[in-house]
């Protein structure tokens, strides 16, 4: 059996080498093999080098053309039956890919994702799984909060993490390859959108632990960022949200875009949520379809899942202040406490 990891790639060839380390340093079932893939988007150090010196196959892109495109260049060149996707700041435990193999064998699942702690805050998680909401928003489960036993149960999921998972390599054979339009950000939300629809169902494993350092290379409220994200979010709406659903969520996804809105503006990032708006609504204008899609319930009832795993680990890890103005907004009752 041969597992590919795929890993996109430009410059920090410090953390490639971390993240090859920690590969090295896998136990994997017996009769398994890695086969290593950096796609490399146009770096400028030492990065192809260090690739090829710990043994990765690498594929040199030439220049950076995003996430979502290397992506698919790695998964296209994968040979093994089972395909990880790695970022390249991230370390993983010595059995995280054996548990993984055995979490999605176990349950039957098309994909599998462990739990992620932050590599700068100790104790904290960087993530438990994701989930998205009615109105459209994706949140980290967990994220910066302490782990507790409300991120230690397995529990299936429909929404993927790019940042480390494994996937059954018939999984993009049905639900395609990245959306190359998400050049970075939320590309494995919309993936995810799309597997709710097919009912490709994957689990979340939380014995197979790993720890992300995080926005590492664009930063976390940078303006790219924020204008990114902001398009990306009125993206997946064109793409997905049909007018019965608009009319079903409309006001759970204005309530989200609103706040999000807000958040950006409190962060001094005005210009690039505005930048992301102009973007994402002619995004709207060139991809939105009002009439019906195949598998529209089966996403629906994913995001109201999504949404009642959102509230289940903001009461067990404290509420941030987007999702309680979101659930005072959308679910009247809930997020009072916070």
């Amino acid at each position: 059996m041969t597992v590919s990891v795929v890993i996109p790639h430009r410059n920090r060839a410090d953390l490639l080498a971390a993240a090859l380390d920690s590969l090295d340093l896998q136990r994997l079932p017996p009769g398994a093999d890695l086969d290593v893939i950096v796609a490399d988007n146009g770096s400028t150090d030492s990065s192809l080098s260090v690739a090829r010196e710990r043994g990765a196959r690498t594929l040199p892109l030439g220049t950076n053309r995003g996430v979502s495109y290397a992506l698919n260049r790695g998964i296209e060149a994968a040979r093994g039956e089972w395909i990880v996707l790695l970022n390249n700041d991230v370390d993983l435990g010595p059995r995280w890919i054996s548990t993984l193999l055995h979490g999605a064998h176990e349950a039957d699942a098309w994909f599998a994702t462990g739990k992620v702690y932050s590599g700068t805050r100790n104790g904290l998680l960087d993530g438990a799984g994701d989930a998205a909401c009615r109105g459209g928003v994706a949140w980290r489960l967990g994220h910066g909060k302490p782990d507790g036993a409300a991120f230690s149960e397995p529990r299936p999921t429909f929404f993927p993490s790019a940042t480390a998972s494994l996937f059954r390599r018939d999984f993009f054979m049905r639900a395609g390859l990245f959306d190359e339009s998400f050049f970075a950000y939320l590309e494995d939300v919309e993936l995810g959108m799309r597997a709710a629809r097919l009912s490709l169902a994957g689990v979340y494993v939380p014995d197979a632990v790993s720890w992300h350092l995080g926005s590492e290379t664009y930063g976390a409220w940078s303006d790219r960022t924020v204008a990114w994200i902001t398009r990306h979010q009125l993206l997946i709406l064109a793409k997905h949200y049909s007018e019965a659903m608009l009319l079903r969520f409309g006001p759970a996804v204005a309530v989200a875009q609103v706040l999000w809105a807000a958040l950006s503006v409190s962060r001094g990032r005005f210009a690039p949520w505005l930048q992301g708006l102009r973007l994402g609504a002619a995004d709207c204008r060139a991809h939105w379809r009002p009439a019906d899609r195949p598998g529209d319930s089966g996403l629906a009832a994913a995001l109201e899942a999504g949404e009642a795993e959102i509230v289940r680990c903001q009461d067990a890890g404290g509420w941030d202040t987007f999702w309680k103005w979101y659930f005072r907004f959308v679910r009247p009752g809930r997020g009072r406490s916070a």
